[in-house]
């Protein structure tokens, strides 16, 4: 209540009102009016002061959420957790102890049967007397092997072309130089895949890989001469990063994400798209359709598209696929952070039906175990929906636009819209239960960004990503990465027949 209305409302006196009383009905109906005035203007200061009351309430409990949050209840990276945040675990534990299994080989350094060298460490007394044994006949060897490696030393191999006359006209003639051996003195495609793999594999930034291939190689490369390679590198890889795309654009399950990147200090997104055996990279300024459709796969995709839920992927007319990892995160948000039983129920759900994927040998659930399921999925979702009724706004104005939902209805919501989305794991095996892999695929880059810093340029991150394309793409196919920058740089038919066109 108002200090000013309470005071003028107590200040009243039995007096005040007699004198109104005899002053006559009009001076008494003045006085009730002048009364409800006050009353009415106290009510609408209360009813403001409630709604701001409200707002601040609200506000804290948004505060609150985001302090809360962290890699295990929403979509942050484990980097963002600090020290003082819990680490939880989301898989069960398996009961098995630490280490190596029964019946498990294992990779122990084991001895070879023909090592490069042998060094004979010879006996000279006897160890008990002190006899010389110089002239004793050795009756075996005790053996022990030390795996090291030598001192690198840079081979330079020099080119001669011969020059002959001709003994007829007398004019000379050169012999040509092998492809690719252009200048007086330059490096070589090894040296060069070496100078690739430290950088764009190890993820230094230019002025330390210059440092570690002098270190390693005794070979002063300049980060200048490291750009100029990688620039070369990436020219050569344009043409199998389409062919790459190419293959996504056809496989019958793809996996797409995109995450944050700095260049020219100005914010960009990367957008992946990969298959188990395939990685694309593009750098992009815009985050939604705009950049989808320029980078060009979504647009033409008929497959089952896997990604986190962004709206714009929507907007696509390929299947769509839903990452269960992202919402047994939310679900795990709404469970700690709200008490909604509803949450952990949806959690439960999902694991159990992955284990019973997991454990079974069938290729598919049958009817009536989907139906069950399907069932069992729209009560929970009913129960999420009764306890997050949809926003009412209160008082005589309303605003314009949308109201505002909270976390948990929009998410409710979306589990409903989307539930094919969301169980398609569970009606195609083949189908996996999360993104993970395409975020694996772009770990990497974030990892990139932390060690090595922002990309000075849109060329030197458009570089970076189509060498990375390419270096993915080779570890998916088992293939030894050094050896095929190597080929890229010699310009092998590894390079064609990498992904079949």
């Amino acid at each position: 209540m108002g200090k000013d209305t309470r005071k003028k409302i107590l200040d009243i006196k039995k007096e005040q009102v007699l004198e109104f009383y005899e002053a006559g009905p009009d001076a008494v109906v003045s006085f009730i009016l002048h009364i409800q005035d006050l009353l009415n203007n106290l009510g609408l200061k209360v009813e403001s002061q409630q709604k701001i009351i409200e707002q601040l309430e609200r506000r804290i409990q948004e505060l609150e959420a985001i302090i809360k949050k962290d890699s295990h209840n929403s979509n942050k990276p484990p980097s963002s957790d600090g020290y003082t945040k819990r680490s939880v675990r989301q898989r069960k534990k398996s009961g098995k102890k630490p280490g190596g299994q029964k019946g498990h080989e294992g990779n122990t350094l084991r001895m070879v049967k023909h090592p490069d060298k042998v060094v004979v460490h010879k006996m000279g007394v006897c160890g008990s007397c002190g006899k010389s044994l110089k002239r004793e006949k050795v009756i075996e060897y005790d053996k022990r092997q030390v795996f090291d490696i030598p001192p690198i030393k840079v081979e330079v191999m020099e080119h001669r072309v011969e020059i002959k006359a001709c003994a007829r006209c007398g004019e000379l003639s050169t012999a040509i130089f092998p492809e690719g051996i252009t200048h007086k003195a330059q490096y070589g495609d090894r040296l060069k895949a070496y100078a690739v793999y430290i950088k764009n594999y190890g993820l230094l930034s230019y002025e330390r890989a210059a440092e570690l291939f002098e270190d390693l190689f005794s070979v002063p490369l300049s980060p200048g001469t490291l750009v100029n390679i990688d620039r070369n590198i990436s020219e050569r890889l344009e043409g199998v990063a389409e062919r790459i795309k190419q293959n996504i654009i056809v496989s019958s399950i793809a996996h797409f994400d995109e995450t944050g990147m700095r260049i020219e200090g100005k914010l960009h997104w990367l957008h992946v798209a990969g298959t188990n055996e395939l990685t694309y990279y593009m750098p992009h300024q815009k985050r939604g359709n705009v950049a989808t459709d320029q980078i060009g796969i979504l647009p033409i995709y008929g497959g089952k598209a896997i990604h986190d839920g962004w709206k714009s992927y929507f907007n696509y007319g390929c299947e769509h696929v839903l990452c269960n990892a992202h919402h047994i995160r939310e679900l795990t948000f709404i469970y700690e952070q709200y008490a909604q039983k509803w949450a952990k129920s949806m959690i439960d759900f999902l694991l159990e039906v992955k284990e019973k994927r997991e454990k079974t040998r069938r290729r598919g659930f049958d009817p009536e175990t989907i139906k069950e399921y399907e069932n069992r999925y729209r009560r929970i979702i009913t129960a999420g929906l009764r306890v997050n009724p949809p926003p009412v706004e209160h008082g005589i104005k309303k605003k314009r636009g949308r109201k505002k939902k909270s976390k948990a209805l929009n998410l409710v919501e979306r589990l409903r819209e989307h539930e094919e989305a969301t169980l398609a794991f569970m009606y195609d095996f083949s189908v996996p239960f999360d993104n993970n892999l395409a975020e694996r695929d772009i770990r990497m880059m974030k990892v990139q960004q932390k060690i090595s810093g922002t990309f000075r340029s849109f060329e030197g991150a458009l570089s970076f990503c189509r060498i990375r394309s390419y270096i993915s793409t080779v570890k998916k196919q088992g293939m030894n990465v050094i050896a095929a920058i190597q080929d890229a740089f010699a310009g092998d038919t590894l390079l064609s027949h990498l992904v079949k066109t």
